[in-house]
């Protein structure tokens, strides 16, 4: 079947970069969720295509492992390909190159489909299992997201903030690399200049509106300093909408 995979060039932008001129987290996780969504509309369950059944996608949980970092003005290669439905979930994965070949990073996504008006969870039609052939031979570093662990409530709460009209996505709910820009923003400069993401986690468990009041809580794992949970909370009910963990590296 044409288009089971998907490949796109994009160029590292000033505006997709951090402080040390590096690719964001955030960016790259936008950057997925783009070639995501092209790739959906050119097999036929885009969007528009949910919303004639009264349907919408969520993105549950994804994972990514990161080789290196691109800067400011290098060209990357990102290819998608749908990896079949296990039980609930439709799955996809990712892989990030430069033109040399050289490994950027790999990922596996978890989506849902959801009923407009039930907010039920609908099981992937025949149109995404098809895709439990061929796809599922084709290697990727990166293994499937797994369910993260509730954090302890003796982790460090940054101070609140509220969604913002430029957190939103066209469904008015915030944006799926806003959270994680949102726990990459309650580290320091410090820190921040001197650490990479060598992996990430994230489950999303709940949605987020506009003027929402929400605050983060981390804490490093005990055992490896190197891995920090993050839980980002709506405070008004004390609901938890996601959790994150990010494993860092010192930059050399």
């Amino acid at each position: 079947m044409a288009l089971r995979q998907l490949e796109k060039n994009y160029t590292i932008h000033v505006y997709d970069t951090g402080p040390d001129s590096r690719l964001t987290l955030y960016s790259m996780f936008n950057y997925m969720q783009d070639i995501a969504s092209d790739h959906a509309v050119l097999l036929g369950f885009g969007r528009d295509d949910l919303l004639k059944k009264n349907q919408f996608w969520v993105l549950s949980r994804m994972y990514a492992e990161i080789t290196q970092w691109p800067s400011w003005g290098d060209k990357i290669i990102i290819r998608t390909w749908p990896n079949g439905t296990d039980k609930i979930f439709a799955m996809r994965n990712y892989e990030l190159q430069f033109p040399d070949g050289r490994m950027i990073a790999s990922a596996v996504s978890s989506w849902l489909i959801i009923d407009r008006t039930t907010k039920k969870i609908q099981r992937p039609d025949g149109l995404l299992s098809q895709y439990n052939d061929s796809n599922l031979l084709i290697p990727t570093s990166a293994r499937n997201p797994e369910k993260l662990h509730e954090l302890s409530e003796n982790g460090n709460s940054a101070a609140p903030f509220r969604v913002k009209v430029s957190d939103l996505d066209v469904n008015l709910h915030t944006n799926n690399a806003n959270y994680i820009k949102w726990i990459c923003d309650s580290y320091d400069l410090n820190f921040t200049m001197n650490h990479l993401p060598c992996s990430a986690e994230i489950n999303y468990l709940a949605e987020s509106m506009f003027d929402d009041e929400i605050f983060i809580r981390s804490s490093q794992d005990v055992e490896n300093k190197s891995i920090v949970n993050h839980s980002v909370i709506r405070i008004h009910d004390n609901k938890e909408l996601c959790r994150i963990r990010i494993i860092w590296k010192e930059h050399v």
